[in-house]
């Protein structure tokens, strides 16, 4: 056995009590294509908070434990149970990507070893990571574990939405949230790749966010001439596609009837069911939590609104179109994906209530990182 580390956990009883907590797990020795990382970094992602925090009720998080063996408490609402009801009882890893050093191999990995290396594949919040060789990327000489934290989710997340509309024939794209690291790399491809995209975000500093790095289309849904605008450059840019963060109201269906609209004006008879050209929505984040509201009749009957997912992507997308974009990840690592940290917090720091009521607040711009070296 390769030896003992610390691991960060979630568990949900059937009375709605949460907890949150470092757990010391054994190692074993890596197999034939098997490597341990020693992790130097993790960062936070919206993804992670659903296993970090859940469904629980902020304002009830507790420290309890020691300094050395943290452990948060809370209430989970019993109108959220239903919700995650398919994990009550189950002790469950937290973590999606990081990045570390090889400090063991297996006979078939073994040249990583010494190696610093991005990783992926859930339980990244903890001092080791045995898993595959395959679900790693050499970093570049030079790059920090920073550097190679977050080269999974938000840049293939990225890289996925633009390799989803050219596969469905959409020539350009709405996004919203659109500020965000992801958000910010997904401009700097469609700017690449000379793809138009519209974004969409919530506040006039996030609009200079985008300006500064190149964004030509930036609409603040908060203006009041937000929908006109939202019309006029969908018909100048002709997108047909949405990726929507934000799910619940009315933003996504708004999205929809713009689309409808600028298609329309193209008709050159009436139809009473719409144009015949056809939208697509896709919902991959929850940021607001109400229902998603469709005022369908607005957008005529050519229209589709569904989940993306990074997972589901890669899974139906095959091996080679995760190499190609993997590759493209590692090439531009420190340029199109890079991403920027507020915070970086050690493994027993992240259990504390008031920085977990900062991860759940989702702000544009605050990016934290788990560095479990630092304790």
């Amino acid at each position: 056995m390769f030896g003992f580390g610390r691991e960060m956990r979630s568990r949900i009883e059937q009375d709605g009590t949460m907890t949150v907590s470092l757990e010391q797990v054994e190692i074993p020795d890596p197999r034939e294509d098997e490597i341990i990382v020693r992790v130097e970094a993790s960062p936070i992602n919206p993804s992670d908070l659903a296993l970090l925090r859940g469904p629980a009720d902020l304002a009830s998080f507790t420290q309890l434990g020691t300094a050395d063996a943290p452990l948060l408490s809370c209430s989970v609402p019993a109108v959220r149970l239903a919700s995650v009801r398919g994990r009550l009882g189950q002790s469950l890893p937290i973590g999606n990507e990081g990045a570390g050093t090889v400090v063991a191999a297996g006979p078939g990995a073994a040249g990583l070893e010494g190696r610093r290396v991005g990783m992926f594949g859930g339980a990244m919040y903890a001092d080791y990571r045995r898993l595959s060789s395959r679900d790693v990327i050499p970093l570049p000489d030079g790059a920090s574990a920073a550097d190679g934290a977050s080269m999974f989710i938000n840049p293939l997340t990225a890289l996925g939405f633009v390799e989803t509309a050219r596969n469905e024939g959409h020539t350009a794209i709405v996004h919203t949230a659109a500020a965000s690291n992801l958000g910010q790399m997904l401009q700097k491809i469609c700017l690449v790749d000379n793809i138009p995209l519209i974004n969409i975000v919530r506040s006039q500093a996030q609009v200079e966010i985008l300006r500064g790095i190149g964004a030509v289309h930036v609409l603040n849904s908060a203006d009041d001439d937000f929908t006109p605008r939202l019309a006029a450059l969908i018909e100048q840019t002709g997108a047909t596609i949405a990726f929507d963060a934000i799910g619940g109201g009315m933003l996504g269906s708004d999205i929809l009837q713009a689309m409808e609209q600028a298609s329309v004006q193209r008709m050159t008879e009436y139809n009473r069911y719409g144009s015949e050209t056809f939208k697509h929505l896709y919902l991959y984040g929850a940021l607001d939590l109400k229902p998603t509201t469709l005022n369908r009749l607005t957008f005529g009957f050519e229209w589709s609104v569904s989940g993306w997912l990074l997972f589901h992507f890669l899974r139906k997308a095959g091996s080679q179109v995760e190499d190609r974009l993997r590759k493209r990840v590692a090439d531009e690592l420190t340029t199109t994906f890079a991403s920027h940290y507020t915070r970086t917090v050690g493994l027993a720091e992240a259990l504390q209530p008031d920085l977990l009521r900062a991860y759940a607040r989702l702000a544009t711009g605050e990016k934290f990182l788990i560095d479990p070296t630092r304790g």
